[in-house]
């Protein structure tokens, strides 16, 4: 078969397992990074995003994703903010990841393995996250980067084109600047033999890119690298850090292998700190990673070297996002495993390639493709939106305080704002991480139930760790203005379309089958204005600005939001 027909075969495949996307909406992150992003709604966004934090400075900031950004602001200007339109540009670049993996697979091994490697890619379970979630575009753009970036340095030899790969890779997302490390693997195992002056011209020039990279974006974000550690690490020891990541490695081994079982969040209680070496979820990641060195080995003393670097680039790859060499802001993330399981994907086909493997194994191999994209197609509807979000993470993970968290706010804009206050109990009661978002959906449910002081209780546990969170209250506020003019909702078709449709009952919490998200209008949820307040935790501001006249919550707490509400009017 020519390799064009094999590049067709595997782009198909990465798309025909994920049409269901294109019925998405936005979902979680994509609200904050993409719907209510004013630097994603004009298009002069394309370039004022290289000098802008990847996350809205409403929320915080932080982070440096240039790229992302500035496809997100093409695809508004594109398709005026239409879901769909963003999701299937997401499919057209995890084709060309999927394409890009076959066609470094047939350089270093063969066309069997350009075969296995490309379609397990395509249809692997795993990568639901990263494809069917708009901001996942991050995880697509920087893998298609990372393996262009290698196969310019290993099958032509052409470092600016190399460079020019690795640079658009770190921009999209920093998990790419592994590259450097992916290619002297490479050149270790002896998969390419530059000359030592070339050698050098290669370290040079990822030192002068590296330090530019670096030095601009402490430039841009006024911070290092740094990130706000995942939440069942506060308060942990650097010793305990470090075993609670290696036990995430049986989740990641079984993730990769067989992702039958897959889940939105990881979050506590759902994963726990492990603060013992006789745990058992420590000995089991010790285990995985024990078996990963033995088979790493193993393939190097055969001289099976395409083998080992496939091996060697799951670990590469995943050791920025393990949590071992610095604290990252979640403990485990699908769609972090997206880059990672390349390297599987290229030690399967090196190892299929070398077997001369008879038709039975090919059937096996069909079978298993299959498989893999069924259970990709069965789970790419969990990203609807997010309230299919929210019903999978009580399914998947009942534990987690984040799903009660998302589940509190889905009541309170049901009006149910006393089981909103329950959820929000249950959610703190499992782990008390003192979100702002949480904490302003709680305090929101107590005022609707009738407690004002348990409402000013409740913020001010907030702002003890929170001083001030006007950036929060700001970006709520700032909702407000990009979805009202004149007092009538200006929402994409998209969204439209999401928050239109009433809610169905959810699991264990009994919220009504005909609500809707739409806000209500007395006094305690709205403006005294034309302006009707857009999101649940919004409307803690309005509530906060009337309690100054009915004494409910302090005045200090009071003025400041009741000015930021005031300047949502006013614009």
């Amino acid at each position: 078969m020519s390799t064009r027909r094999l590049y067709a075969v595997v782009g198909a495949c990465a798309v025909v397992f994920y049409l269901g996307a294109l019925w998405n909406h936005f979902a979680l992150d994509d609200n904050q990074i993409i719907a209510f992003n004013a630097l994603v709604h004009d298009i002069s966004g394309m370039w004022r995003t290289f000098a802008s934090a990847y996350w809205p400075p409403d929320v915080g900031g932080g982070l440096y994703r240039p790229l992302p950004i500035a496809s997100y602001t093409l695809d508004w200007a594109l398709s005026g903010g239409s879901a769909w339109w963003f999701h299937t540009v997401n499919l057209a670049w995890h084709v060309g990841a999927s394409v890009a993996v076959a066609y470094l697979a047939r350089h270093l091994s063969g066309d069997r393995a350009a075969w296995t490697a490309g379609l397990l890619f395509a249809v692997h379970p795993v990568h639901v996250e990263a494809v069917a979630n708009v901001v996942g575009r991050a995880e697509l753009m920087a893998a298609l980067f990372v393996v262009l970036a290698v196969y310019a340095a290993l099958a032509r030899d052409q470092l600016w084109w190399s460079l020019a790969a690795l640079a658009c890779g770190v921009l999209s997302k920093e998990n790419a600047i592994v590259v450097p490390a992916l290619i002297v693997w490479a050149w270790v195992l002896g998969l390419a033999r530059p000359s030592r002056e070339r050698m050098l011209a290669y370290a040079v020039s990822w030192l002068v890119f590296g330090v530019a990279y670096f030095a601009f974006r402490i430039a841009v974000l006024q911070q290092g690298v740094a990130n706000t550690p995942a939440p069942v690490f506060f308060g942990a020891s650097p010793i305990d850090v470090r075993l609670t990541a290696i036990a995430t490695l049986a989740d990641v081994a079984r993730l990769l292998v067989f992702p039958l079982k897959l889940r939105i969040d990881y979050s506590p209680a759902e994963r726990s700190l492990i603060t013992s070496p006789l745990d058992l979820s420590f000995i089991v990641g010790l285990l995985c990673l024990a078996a990963w060195a033995a088979l790493l080995w193993l393939c190097w003393r055969r001289g099976r070297r395409v083998e080992a670097f496939g091996l060697g680039w799951i670990g590469i790859s995943f050791l920025p996002v393990s949590n071992l060499l610095a604290l990252g802001s979640i403990l485990l993330g699908e769609r972090n495993l997206y880059l990672p399981s390349v390297g599987l994907a290229l030690a399967v086909g090196a190892w299929l390639q070398a077997l001369e493997p008879p038709p039975r194994l090919a059937a096996v191999l069909g079978v298993l493709v299959f498989a893999g994209g069924v259970r990709t197609a069965l789970r790419v509807p969990v990203w609807k939106d997010s309230r299919e979000v929210t019903i999978s993470e009580l399914e998947d993970s009942p534990n987690s305080f984040l799903a009660h968290g998302h589940v509190a706010m889905f009541l309170l804009t049901a009006h149910e704002p006393a089981k909103a206050l329950d959820e929000f109990r249950i959610s703190t009661s499992l782990f008390d991480l003192r979100l702002p978002w949480l904490y302003v959906t709680g305090a929101e449910a107590a005022w609707a139930t009738g407690q004002p002081a348990l409402a000013d209780s409740i913020l001010t546990r907030l702002e003890v760790v929170c001083r001030p969170c006007d950036f929060f209250y700001r970006y709520e506020a700032s909702i407000a203005r990009a979805r009202s003019k004149g007092g009538r909702w200006r929402i994409p078709s998209g969204l439209r379309r999401a928050r239109s449709r009433p809610l169905p009952s959810m699991i264990l919490t009994g919220v009504p089958a005909r609500c809707s998200f739409t806000p209500r209008a007395d006094s305690a949820h709205a403006c005294r204005s034309r302006r009707t307040l857009a999101r649940p935790s919004l409307r803690i501001c309005a509530m906060a600005a009337q309690s100054r006249r009915v004494g409910g919550c302090s005045s200090v707490r009071s003025r400041r939001m009741s000015a930021l509400l005031l300047g949502a009017r006013s614009r």
